[in-house]
C-alpha cells in the first residue's frame, strides 16, 4: 500500500535535490517534471517547512559581527565593519583596514558621487589597496590642505589623486597647508576664490572617508611637520582626545574652541557633519580614545576598525559613561 505521505516526501526531496544539488532553476524543474513553477515554488517553500532542506551558512566573521552589532547598538552609528587583524599574520594593520575599507567604497559609492578625502596613512591604504569598478561621474575632493613637508604619500592631496586615479575619476586638489603659523593667514588663505571653491565643493560630498586622529606625538598632524610640539601642548591643555579633519574634540565628542582652530584649512567638524555618509577608517590601541569620542559625539556613520581597537572602546565608553543615550546621526 502506498504511503501518501511518504510519496510526497519523496517529491519533495527530488525537487529540493534538482534546485539545490544539481542547480537547476524553478522553470527547469517545472519543465522536467510537468507541472507549473508556481507549483514548484511552493512544493521548496514545504521541504523548508518540514525540516527536509535545511539551510546552514558557514559564517567565519560571527566574533566580529557580534562585536558590530555592540556597536551599532551602542553609539546608534549606521554600520560597522569589524576586522580580525590577527589575520593574515604580519599584515599591517592599515593595510587590512584600507582594504576593508575599499571594499566598502564600491558598495556604497554610486553614480555622480562627490567623494571627499582625508590625510592619513590608513586612508593612503585605502587607495592603495582599491581595484577599479565602474562608476559614472564621481568626483573626489581633499577636506583639508596638506600636511607639511613630511608624509607627503599620505597628504589629503595625495589621497584624493591616488583614489580618483585607481577608479578613473575627476579630483579636486586643495593647494594650501593644512595648518599655518598665524591665525590671521590662516582666515585669508580661506578667503581665496581657489581654496574657498575647494572647500565649497567638500562641503557637498554625498560620501567622505576619514581618518581619527589622536592627541599624541605620534599622530600624522604632528609629524608632518606643521604641528608643532607646542600645538601638541596647547591641545592637551584644552582638553582634546581627538583630531577630526580641522577640529578637535574632547572626550565626549564635543568640539573644543582652541586657538589653533583659526590656522587650520580644512572642513570643521560641523561641516563634515553636514555630509550624509562619513566613513571613518582607524584602528590601533592608540586611537581607542579618539574613536570612542568621534563615536560619542556622533559625527560618522560608518566605523572601518579592527576587532581588538573596537572591543576596547566599547569598554572605554562603558567606564566613562555606561548609560549614555546615543541615537543615530541625523541624515
Amino acid at each position: 500500500m502506498t504511503d501518501i505521505k511518504s510519496e510526497r516526501n519523496r517529491l519533495l526531496v527530488k525537487i529540493s535535490q534538482l534546485y539545490y544539488e544539481e542547480g537547476l532553476n524553478q522553470q527547469d524543474i517545472a519543465a522536467r517534471l510537468g507541472m507549473s513553477r508556481p507549483h514548484v515554488s511552493r512544493m521548496l517553500t514545504a521541504a523548508k517547512q518540514e525540516g527536509i532542506v535545511q539551510i546552514t551558512i558557514k559564517n567565519p566573521y560571527s566574533a566580529e559581527q557580534q562585536v558590530e552589532r555592540a556597536l551599532l547598538e551602542t553609539f546608534g552609528i549606521h554600520d560597522a565593519l569589524v576586522v580580525d587583524a590577527s589575520q593574515p599574520a604580519g599584515l599591517p594593520l592599515s593595510v587590512q583596514l584600507g582594504r576593508t575599507c575599499a571594499v566598502l567604497l564600491e558598495s556604497i559609492l554610486k553614480d555622480h558621487d562627490t567623494v571627499g578625502i582625508m590625510a592619513g596613512r590608513t586612508v593612503a591604504a585605502v587607495g592603495t589597496e582599491l581595484d577599479y569598478f565602474p562608476r559614472n561621474g564621481l568626483q573626489f575632493v581633499p577636506l583639508v590642505g596638506g600636511w607639511g613637508s613630511e608624509g607627503a604619500s599620505w597628504h589629503a592631496n595625495s589621497n584624493t589623486a591616488t583614489i580618483a586615479d585607481k577608479l578613473k575619476s575627476k579630483y579636486w586638489q586643495l593647494h594650501a597647508p593644512a595648518v599655518v603659523t598665524h591665525e590671521q593667514t590662516g582666515k585669508l588663505l580661506k578667503q581665496e576664490p581657489d581654496i574657498d571653491k575647494v572647500l565649497q565643493q567638500a562641503k557637498r560630498c554625498q560620501v567622505a572617508v576619514i581618518g581619527i586622529g589622536e592627541v599624541s606625538e605620534h599622530a600624522s598632524i604632528v609629524q608632518s611637520g606643521n604641528f608643532t610640539s607646542a600645538d601638541l601642548d596647547q591641545v592637551k591643555a584644552g582638553g582634546a582626545a581627538a583630531n577630526l579633519c580641522a577640529s578637535f574634540l574632547d572626550g565626549n565628542g564635543q568640539t573644543i574652541a582652541l586657538p589653533v582652530n583659526d590656522r587650520m584649512i580644512g572642513l570643521t567638524a560641523q561641516e563634515l557633519r553636514g555630509i550624509p555618509n562619513v566613513v571613518a577608517v582607524a584602528g590601533g590601541q592608540d586611537k581607542v580614545a579618539a574613536i570612542t569620542a568621534a563615536l560619542r559625539g556622533k559625527w560618522i556613520d560608518i566605523l572601518v576598525t579592527d576587532a581588538a581597537t573596537a572591543e576596547a572602546v566599547l569598554r572605554f565608553h562603558a567606564q566613562l559613561s555606561p548609560t549614555l543615550p546615543l541615537k543615530k546621526k541625523d541624515r
